[in-house]
């Protein structure tokens, strides 16, 4: 089983996108048991609270839900239980780094570095264009699975 969690500042927008979307994706293709796909935060910010409400919303209009879905936050135990820590963005990036510790193992990333144009998300936080943030990680999570399967 391949277990990725998937990581942006808050767990409110980017990482719980993504994590919907991977688990779209790899249901759609037959592959769902092979797979454990979570989210986390870097920060404390949003502890608990639900999906924002406009990603939830960009979800459906795709007819992906993410009903019960609250934000917590990343732990240095994740960096063993999971294969791939995802990061949203350089600045989650380093946060993870300081809440796992070194990455010795080279599980973490950006979501970006598995496509052909690697970068940050585009966070709709500051943004609000959910559009591009969903470009960004519908093409990153279909990037990753290609990667994970070589089919790239």
């Amino acid at each position: 089983m391949i277990k990725i969690l998937f990581v942006c500042h808050g767990n409110i927008c980017r990482s719980p996108m993504a994590e919907f979307v991977m688990k779209d994706m790899v249901d759609k293709a037959g592959l769902a048991d092979q797979f454990y796909i979570g989210s986390a935060a870097t920060s404390r910010e949003e502890l608990g609270n639900p999906v924002y409400p406009p990603a939830r919303q960009k979800l459906a209009e795709h007819g992906i839900s993410c009903a019960g879905k609250t934000a917590r936050q990343l732990r240095a135990s994740d960096y063993e239980e999971y294969d791939l820590l995802i990061g949203m963005d350089s600045a989650n990036l380093r946060n993870m780094q300081r809440i796992c510790g070194s990455d010795e193992e080279g599980k973490i990333s950006l979501l970006l570095d598995h496509t052909s144009r690697p970068g940050d998300v585009a966070d709709p936080w500051y943004t609000r264009d959910f559009d591009a943030t969903w470009r960004d990680v519908e093409e990153g999570c279909r990037g990753l699975l290609n990667k994970l399967f070589r089919k790239d």
